[in-house]
């Protein structure tokens, strides 16, 4: 095909996919178009007038989506799913979904974009609601009883070991990959990501990457730069680009007013929220521990031995543990939801990681103060980078060692193998889930508050969110920070390693000790991986080593 053609086949929206299957034909339709892509530019139009009228569904600035928001979403991409199913087919299949109900997002929103498929397909849908912290809890007593009362579940990549390395779900049906346009995926979440021994298994809602989000208006303050400059701080008054950085400033805004009000500076979440709150010390340790020359980061590759007590983490450990008295009263007690939602949305703090979710709430949340105040970048970096290989800290030639925590891999829709023996609730099931992970519906839920990021290529067109009501500065800001971060050449990449939250959530009731003060950061650090050297033995080591080396692309 020559190479005008296929770009002009992309521009109209087709896949490579579909260029690759049928050139032939399409090259033929292209020609005896009077456009020359007539027969592509009428869908990717159809296509491109639904997102613009969900995009307004409340609209951006117009406050915070309610569930008839969600059912209107719900009800107008219903048109992909018609094309499989017929109306009433699954009438009479009753289906489990078991999900998180966290900040009243999560199965909040399925409800509302499921409703309007139970009515069109005649299923009906019954919830198990999980707080983030009991998630991992209530999801492991399932499998380790044998007692999985769900069939269809919201679930992470790093639990895939875990679930379907025993065998527990469904494999994906063909035409779910066409429904939801797989091949539109940011390509770290394509294969082997929500795969198994080569089978595919999740329908794709979410990605997952911990960027920088940070109050430009603090930063761009010239009283506060002039109390930097006479206060010796080092170089100008300016965003953080590195660890050491964000110390130094988290330090001196301790007892500083900004606007009249109390100013502080990094945002740290010590509090164990389920296994998932270790991801925020991940975040401030990837910068240290992911040598660009090693794609292991918490374990040798070699032989799973713990990196979690080498001297990266431990500095890792040692920053929090020295940032807390300058961060507001009673931080030890803060967890991931407490930091962006009720603190970093309300004004509190000008530093924090998290997941892509701050950078829609800031625009779309009802608590936010903070909308035209915030940027995004990549993590910090650092001056310095520990090598494993050698035992030593480097200073690289090309400057600070950047390393974004790609933490979690993403939320998915998976169907339990429970189904399979019953053909019609099988695909009730797997049409549910396709109907979640729909591509126009993904672009709504990267948009509003929802707990998803932007996770597809179609979900980076700038223009769109323009449209929609974003500032062009603000959204390019945020999407060049997930792109960057999705895209960066020594990012660090989840393990998908069964277990993988077991070793988590000691992890965090070690540091929620050690945080507190009742160990010394080494000693903390020396526990936790004396509890992982424990986990690796029960679950098999030699299994975990193939696992870990595969999760990081070495096997």
């Amino acid at each position: 095909m020559r190479t005008g053609l296929y770009d002009k086949l992309v521009r109209a929206g087709a896949t490579r996919r579909d260029i690759l299957k049928g050139a032939a034909s399409m090259a033929a339709i292209a020609a005896a178009s009077g456009a020359g892509l007539g027969a592509f530019t009428r869908p990717a139009s159809a296509a491109s007038e639904l997102r613009s009228k969900i995009l307004q569904i409340p609209g951006v600035g117009k406050g915070q989506p309610t569930d008839a928001d969600f059912q209107k979403v719900g009800e107008l991409c219903l048109e992909a799913t018609k094309a499989n199913v017929k109306q009433g087919e699954f009438a009479g299949v009753e289906l489990t979904f078991m999900g998180l109900n966290n900040q009243n997002l999560h199965n909040v929103l399925f409800r509302g974009f499921l409703k309007p498929w139970e009515a069109y397909t005649g299923a009906k849908i019954s919830w198990i609601d999980l707080a983030q912290a009991d998630y991992n809890a209530r999801l492991q007593q399932s499998i380790a009883t044998g007692t999985v009362d769900f069939d269809i579940i919201e679930m992470g990549a790093p639990f895939e070991g875990d679930v379907c390395g025993k065998g527990l779900t469904s494999e994906m049906p063909d035409w779910v990959k066409k429904q939801i346009d797989f091949d539109d995926l940011v390509n770290y979440l394509k294969p082997p990501v929500g795969t198994w021994d080569g089978k595919q298994y999740r329908v794709t809602i979410d990605g997952d990457t911990h960027n920088f989000n940070y109050r430009t208006d603090v930063f761009a303050d010239a009283d506060l730069a002039k109390q930097w400059k006479d206060g010796g701080g080092a170089g100008e008054w300016g965003v953080p680009k590195t660890w050491q950085q964000v110390q130094a400033v988290t330090k001196f805004l301790k007892g500083k007013k900004f606007k009249g009000q109390d100013v502080y500076g990094y945002l740290d979440a010590p509090k164990p929220w389920g296994g998932f709150g270790f991801y925020f010390l991940g975040s401030r340790a990837t910068a240290y521990a992911k040598h660009p020359d090693d794609k292991a980061w918490l374990f040798d590759a070699d032989t799973m031995k713990p990196r979690i007590n080498n001297p990266a983490w431990v500095r890792a450990i040692q920053d929090v543990i020295d940032a807390l008295p300058s961060e507001p009263a009673d931080q030890i007690n803060a967890d991931p939801n407490t930091t962006g939602f009720q603190q970093f949305l309300a004004g509190t703090g000008s530093m924090i990681p998290w997941w892509g979710d701050i950078g829609s709430n800031v625009k779309t949340n009802d608590s936010s103060v903070i909308g035209d105040v915030t940027g995004f970048s990549i993590l910090p970096g650092s001056d310095d980078v520990y090598n494993s290989k050698t035992g030593k800290w480097e200073k690289l030639a090309s400057g600070p060692n950047y390393s974004p925590n790609c933490a979690y891999l993403g939320w998915g829709v998976y169907v339990m193998a429970r189904v399979d023996k019953d053909e019609k609730k099988k695909k009730a099931a797997w049409s549910a889930a396709a109907h979640l992970g729909g591509k126009d519906l993904s672009i709504w839920t990267a948009m509003y508050p929802s707990g998803f990021q932007p996770y597809r290529n179609s979900h980076f067109d700038i223009p769109e969110w323009v449209a929609a009501g974003y500032d062009e500065a603000f959204i390019t800001s945020y999407l060049k920070s997930e792109g960057d971060s999705y895209n960066h050449p020594n990012a660090a990449i989840e393990p998908r390693i069964p277990g993988i939250f077991q070793y988590y959530s000691a992890a965090e009731d070690i540091l929620a000790n050690t945080f507190a003060g009742k160990m010394k950061a080494q000693e903390g650090a020396d526990a936790i991986a004396a509890a992982w050297e424990k986990l690796t033995d029960q679950i098999g080591r030699e299994k975990q080593i193939k696992l870990y080396k595969a999760s990081l692309g070495l096997a």
